[in-house]
């Protein structure tokens, strides 16, 4: 791990009596492409609004509250304060419930990587239980609470390292009971002994190593051409800066500062909550401000 990482979390893997100091680190980063929203009269960044959808009127923050929809367009409400006390409780520790065959886990469930590494004089302990996971083929199922939420996660082993991989819960997977899915086992699907030789051969045949740098985003990259031709061909537009539109606003419409400190953090590569889409849930707000391309 490179000395200038960020630590976003520092706690420990705890199974049994073992007890594992770690740092969590971000093991990726957002290479999508923001679309900035612009108005095409004025070229002024277009933001974002809280809107009324029966209205379409603007509201403020003050009249807004949070409420889950038990019946169609009846809500029960609920305050802050009770959202907050239902919140688990920050142990600080990665808590192993069980170890299970790293092959059982569908890909389905793996949701966000993080990286982890000893801290203090946990390397030896650290090192044992990924060479255990390694030679066992198993991984750890733990909870772990990061930013007031409680995850399900995988501890796999990785070459040097483990991970610790956030897992879906199961109610958020859907089931494919309702598909048209050909019947387990090869007889039972009608192929026959020289169609499976077959097949095999051919998966044989395109085997490779696992290289991920082979693989790029064709649309990014198309886009980012096409970029650097306009900016080369002189074909760009100025844009207002932000600083520029606040000195020619009268006092009575500042912009919400809130608003515009949600923009920068959504913008920090490195801000795992925000990676994550870091909001309230609300259904009231519209995002004006950004169209991503993601696949």
């Amino acid at each position: 791990m490179a000395a200038t990482a960020r630590t976003l979390w520092k706690g420990a893997i705890s199974f049994g009596l073992v007890h594992i100091p770690v740092g969590l680190y971000t093991a990726t980063q957002e290479s999508e492409l923001d679309f900035d929203w612009l108005d095409k009269r004025t070229m002024d960044p277009v933001g974002y609004k809280r809107i009324n959808k029966r209205t379409g009127r603007e509201i403020t923050r003050e009249n807004i509250v949070k409420g889950i929809a038990y019946e169609d367009g009846r809500y029960v409400l609920l305050s802050d304060d009770e959202i907050r006390a239902a919140y688990p409780e920050s142990t600080q520790t990665i808590e192993i419930e069980a170890f299970v065959q790293a092959s059982e886990i569908p890909f389905v469930y793996l949701e966000r990587p993080y990286y982890l590494a000893p801290l203090g004089k946990g390397a030896k302990v650290y090192a044992l239980l990924r060479e255990a996971l390694l030679k066992t083929g198993r991984v750890g199922i733990a909870r772990v609470v990061i930013q007031t939420k409680q995850h399900l996660a995988a501890l796999i082993p990785a070459g040097p390292g483990l991970i610790l991989n956030l897992l879906r819960w199961a109610d958020e997977i859907r089931s494919w009971e309702n598909l048209d899915l050909p019947e387990e086992g090869s007889r039972a699907a009608g192929i026959s002994p020289r169609e499976m030789k077959m097949a095999e051969q051919l998966i044989d045949d395109m085997t490779d190593k696992w290289e991920p740098g082979r693989y790029q985003d064709e649309f990014k990259e198309k886009i980012l051409q096409l970029v650097q031709t306009k900016i080369e061909a002189e074909e760009t537009e100025a844009v207002t800066p932000m600083a520029s539109l606040e000195e020619s606003r009268p006092t009575a419409d500042i912009v919400d500062l809130t608003e515009l400190l949600k923009r920068s953090l959504e913008k920090n590569k490195g801000d795992a909550k925000s990676a994550r889409g870091g909001g309230s849930g609300n259904g009231s707000r519209t995002r004006g401000g950004k169209t991503r391309h993601s696949a």
